[in-house]
């Protein structure tokens, strides 16, 4: 079975009301997942998922560079076994705790505690704790299996511990073809989207539906995930509630991957935002690397804070990310850096309902096809230009 600490060990909660609360990825909830979000043991009328009993009907994507592979396929053992499920099988990165020696480890252990402070004492605390029960790879249980050595060169295969080997399990389910669509590898083109071609085509395809924003407003409105909160403006005109993003353990601030979620809910994408909106903008990017800084020490300098456009959801939200890592969707067909908005908007109030915005859609995506039908019945210069890309996926 999938156990509640299927990503990592689960931690005593803390004071969910305050701005800092604990950021455990082991808490999941049936809400998020048509965004992604791992299942555990079954609580309080939540599904229980057993992989054992996953029978995969195809791969969507085997990714090298990222070491992932998503899976569609079904769930036998559920009362609704026909229905479609996603997992993704994602193995992490290496920690400092698992690549120190033990004599390291505890010499590590005794300098935070000669170190804390009343400021970093629960940072302390937690990272103290972390490392004293995260397993090294420097030790008996990891053995070597010889492939070849050559002069001073030598390849091995390594068995670890199973404590160091765990992989991050995402599961969606019951999963919809748009989430089908956005898992698959599959070609990818560039589109130019001009003010009238956003209010002809894209604008529409917006209203007609998108995914369920429920999750996000359980959020919003503390119904769930209130213990993963790191921050919160409760403002209702410039607040925002800043957790990890689902990409994310939560724990390997190597890998440090946020979302603000603004409190309005007027406001859908970046082709909304007009210079009314600068104060928000102003304050999530301040309050957010503020918090940032006090709970990791990472600096604003070490920072990428950006916004998706097109995004996954349509619900304001910014990207919180460590210059170190590379996570999906930096790209410039993607992200759009959030100090470069706010110019933007300070240059021209109305800059982006004037712009022509860039951006990469799936072959198969339902907005590709509508604005290549539209683009195909205008007489004049196309206002989308289909240029080939990769066939790499976003995730």
């Amino acid at each position: 079975m999938l156990e509640t600490s299927a990503s990592e060990p689960k931690t005593t909660s803390k004071d969910s009301s305050s701005s800092s609360g604990n950021i455990d990825e082991s808490q999941h909830h049936p809400q998020r997942q048509h965004e992604g979000q791992p299942a555990e043991q079954q609580r309080a009328g939540e599904i229980c998922y057993d992989l054992a009993h996953f029978r995969t009907v195809r791969v969507l994507n085997n990714n090298s560079t990222h070491k992932s592979v998503c899976l569609l396929g079904h769930f036998a053992h559920l009362p609704s076994p026909e229905k479609q499920a996603i997992v993704v099988l994602e193995k992490r990165s290496f920690t400092e705790g698992q690549v120190l020696t033990p004599e390291q480890k505890n010499h590590k252990s005794e300098s935070e505690k000669e170190k804390s402070c009343p400021v970093d004492e629960t940072k302390t605390a937690d990272d103290g704790a972390l490392h004293e029960r995260e397993q090294t790879f420097f030790t008996s249980a990891s053995q070597l299996e010889k492939e070849f050595v050559n002069d001073i060169y030598g390849n091995f295969l390594c068995t670890v511990d199973p404590a160091l080997n765990r992989l991050k399990v995402t599961i969606i389910y019951p999963a919809e073809e748009k989430h089908i669509v956005k898992y698959t590898v599959q070609n990818r083109f560039l589109v130019e989207e001009t003010p009238e071609l956003y209010k002809r085509v894209t604008l529409p395809h917006l209203d007609q539906g998108q995914l369920s924003l429920e999750w996000l407003y359980n959020v919003l409105d503390h119904r769930k995930e209130s213990e993963r909160i790191v921050f919160e403006d409760p403002c209702d005109e410039n607040g925002f509630i800043l957790l990890p993003d689902l990409k994310w353990d939560g724990k390997t601030v190597e890998q440090l991957y946020l979302l603000a979620l603004v409190r309005r809910r007027d406001i859908r994408s970046l082709r909304d935002l007009t210079a009314d909106h600068l104060p928000l903008l102003k304050n999530v990017r301040a309050r957010g690397i503020a918090a940032i800084r006090e709970r990791y020490g990472i600096g604003a300098d070490q920072l990428r804070i950006y916004l998706h456009y097109q995004p996954t959801f349509y619900h304001l939200h910014m990207h919180f990310t460590y210059i170190r890592h590379d996570p999906p969707g930096i790209g410039c067909d993607k992200a759009h850096p959030l100090s470069t908005v706010i110019n933007n908007l300070e240059l021209l109030p109305d800059y982006y309902q004037r712009a022509t915005l860039t951006y990469a859609l799936k072959e198969s995506d339902q907005l590709y096809k509508k604005i290549q039908a539209q683009t195909e019945e205008e007489t004049e210069e196309p206002t989308a230009k289909r240029h080939k890309s990769d066939l790499s996926v976003s995730q």
